[in-house]
């Protein structure tokens, strides 16, 4: 049967310029410039005859034509992906996207992927640490490691662990607070991007704290623990991520007990992919990692967000 089908490439620059409603987004997924992006997606238009995006005061939107056509590309170029996954499987090495955070990659997995190299040698690992949630219905990624209650709609969701939240700072300064035996007039270190810090902490732990006005902010979980290793003030630390430092003595606990939080992590992936064998093996390493007694590989490093 003979084809009439658009380039494939102009396809794949839709697909991701309509999944982000974004040409410079969608330049920066793909490694081109936003011009080579507009020029793939008014060649697809010419091709088609018609228009399929719109700017607005808002921004970039689809038009009907483009919303309608939108799922059909998304959904072929993944089952294109998918094949050719397959297909490639039993020639050599297996390549497998995956997006995380900067400070559960540098603390968790990094640590433990040389395990994973020694049983799948065959499986190249690509780690992103971009901060913007990753669609997985697209092809920017293969898995993804989340934040959360596990409620993602569509996606197929693996807990891992839950997240334990315990004050922490360093130990001179330990050793003051323990003395002074109050939390008042403590700088507090909070981090802006996460859903529980330290007013959920101190609910749950049936404790006082100073205003939420006061503190230092920070929009990562790393630049908190190295801001409390510094003796700059008290960080609600993060098991299991905050092991490492514990462990090394940069920081200890205090002001106990320490509170399960009501998120955790979890690795999600599309339903439709969720038995590919590169992301299966995956899959099932991961469960056996977070499944291990919690104690940091002693080959950690410190990480910083890069």
């Amino acid at each position: 049967m003979r084809y009439r089908l658009p380039p494939l490439n102009s396809l794949r620059l839709f697909e991701a310029a309509a999944r982000l409603l974004s040409f410079k987004a969608a330049a920066n997924e793909l490694l081109l410039t936003p011009s080579a992006v507009s020029h793939g997606i008014q060649s697809l238009e010419d091709w088609l005859g018609t228009t399929l995006f719109e700017r607005t005061s808002r921004g970039l939107v689809l038009t009907p034509t483009g919303q309608a056509y939108f799922p059909v590309v998304r959904d072929a170029l993944a089952a294109l992906a998918s094949a050719s996954e397959r297909a490639s499987a039993r020639r050599g090495n297996r390549r497998l996207a995956i997006s995380t955070a900067p400070t559960f990659a540098a603390r968790w997995l990094l640590p433990r992927l040389p395990r994973f190299r020694e049983r799948h040698p065959d499986i190249d690992v690509m780690i992103d640490t971009a901060q913007e949630r990753i669609d997985l219905s697209g092809t920017a990624a293969d898995l993804a490691i989340r934040m959360g209650r596990g409620d993602w709609d569509g996606l197929t969701a693996d807990r891992l662990f839950p997240e334990e939240l315990v004050p922490v700072c360093a130990p001179a300064l330990a050793a003051r607070l323990r003395k002074a035996g109050t939390i008042d007039d403590v700088m507090l270190i909070h981090v802006t991007t996460v859903s529980e810090d330290w007013a959920y902490w101190a609910q749950a732990a049936g404790r006082a704290i100073p205003a939420a006005a006061r503190g230092l902010r920070f929009d990562t979980i790393q630049m908190a623990f190295d801001a409390a290793c510094q003796g700059l003030g008290v960080a609600i630390g993060r098991r299991p991520l905050v092991n490492p430092d514990i462990e090394a003595g940069r920081l200890e606990e205090i002001w106990p007990p320490a509170v399960t939080s009501t998120v955790g992590y979890w690795l999600v992936c599309a339903p439709a992919r969720a038995d590919e064998s590169a992301i299966a093996a995956f899959r099932q390493w991961m469960a056996e990692e977070a499944a291990a007694p919690a104690q940091c590989p002693r080959t950690t490093c410190r990480g910083r967000k890069r």
